[in-house]
């Protein structure tokens, strides 16, 4: 390339946003400009989309200019682009323009993908966007939000958040930003939970965590109130599903294993492991089995395998708590 950059530097001729992450798709476009407009206010932002970008246009933006003004071009959804227009964009990249940054949003995959590659050949900086589908993705996120913000926030906390907001990455970041803003001090759970009181009552996570517990009444009533607030029934049967799963994995763990050697071995944060332990007591290997089955049933019912998404939820919520006391049962 023209001009040889550190690869972190949001200045360097050319950016790669890859992923499918709106968020961090925005972000990582406004770092760009923001660092471009630091080292220039008058710097020239084009935001364009696939149709805006025809043959020659990038020519034309790109072109010298007698004031020598700084610019940052985006392209959006540059997987879209047509195949004369990728052609422009490749034989630029192998000489781009001084004072131009050219900031290119891919979603990845395989459409469009001989851009993503000639980019990369090129030397492009790349920023990685992936779609965060994983409630640990989405943790992560939230203690890297508070980090951000120069925040302390207990583990407790972050997972309320999590479970209280869903996710949405817009919504977690400005939930994140609002209790920064407004709580002096750290931020616990009890913080979290008066900001988000019925949004957290009505968590996917809560009618988990007291169907795995055996409380069975609880449950109901937290599953009622979720899905009168508007929680999807598919979110009740994955957060089923993850409590169950991790009460299996831990009954099969090691036992005297170290807390932070099964965080390791199992995916879950210390945290977790403690809760997981609580609520483990009671469960028998037949119990989890007994409601593995029940819980995809109830995945089954709600994804149109059934009339009722309600009642395969209550059934399975029933059939778990009452699978939380299989040991107990069995032993007497």
């Amino acid at each position: 390339m023209a001009r040889k950059t550190a690869h972190d530097d949001p200045l360097a001729p050319v950016t790669i946003a890859v992923g499918q992450e709106e968020l961090l798709l925005e972000r990582a476009m406004q770092q760009v400009v923001a660092a471009a407009r630091a080292a220039d206010a008058d710097t020239d932002v084009r935001d364009l989309t696939p149709d805006q970008l025809q043959p020659g246009t990038l020519a034309e933006l790109t072109s010298p200019s007698l004031f020598a003004e700084r610019k940052v071009v985006v392209v959006r959804a540059a997987q879209d682009l047509s195949a004369d227009t990728v052609k422009d964009v490749k034989a630029y990249l192998g000489s781009p323009a001084e004072e131009i940054t050219l900031v290119l949003l891919h979603a990845g995959g395989a459409k469009g993908k001989g851009l993503l590659d000639a980019a990369r050949k090129a030397g492009a900086r790349e920023v990685a966007c992936p779609k965060m589908t994983k409630p640990a993705d989405r943790l992560a996120f939230v203690r890297g939000e508070f980090r951000a913000a120069g925040r302390s926030a207990t583990p407790e906390a972050c997972q309320s958040l999590v479970d209280a907001v869903g996710s949405d990455l817009r919504e977690l970041a400005s939930a994140c930003s609002q209790l920064a803003a407004d709580v002096e001090g750290t931020i616990d759970d009890s913080v979290v939970a008066r900001y988000y009181t019925g949004r957290a009552e009505a968590s996917s996570f809560t009618v988990a965590d007291r169907a795995v517990e055996g409380r069975a009444a609880e449950a109901l009533e937290a599953l009622r109130w979720a899905l009168a607030t508007g929680v999807a029934p598919v979110m009740i049967t994955s957060a089923l599903a993850q409590g169950v799963r991790a009460i299996g994995k831990l009954a099969s763990a090691p036992r005297g294993a170290r807390p932070g050697d099964l965080a390791r071995d199992l995916g879950m944060p210390p945290w977790k492991i403690d809760r997981v332990r609580q609520q483990m007591r009671g469960w028998s290997a037949d119990g989890v089995a007994t409601a593995l089955r029940a819980v995809a049933d109830a995945d089954a019912g709600v994804k149109g395998g059934g009339d009722d998404p309600a009642y395969a939820l209550e059934k399975a919520v029933v059939s778990v708590a009452r699978a939380a006391r299989s040991a107990r049962a069995a032993s007497r």
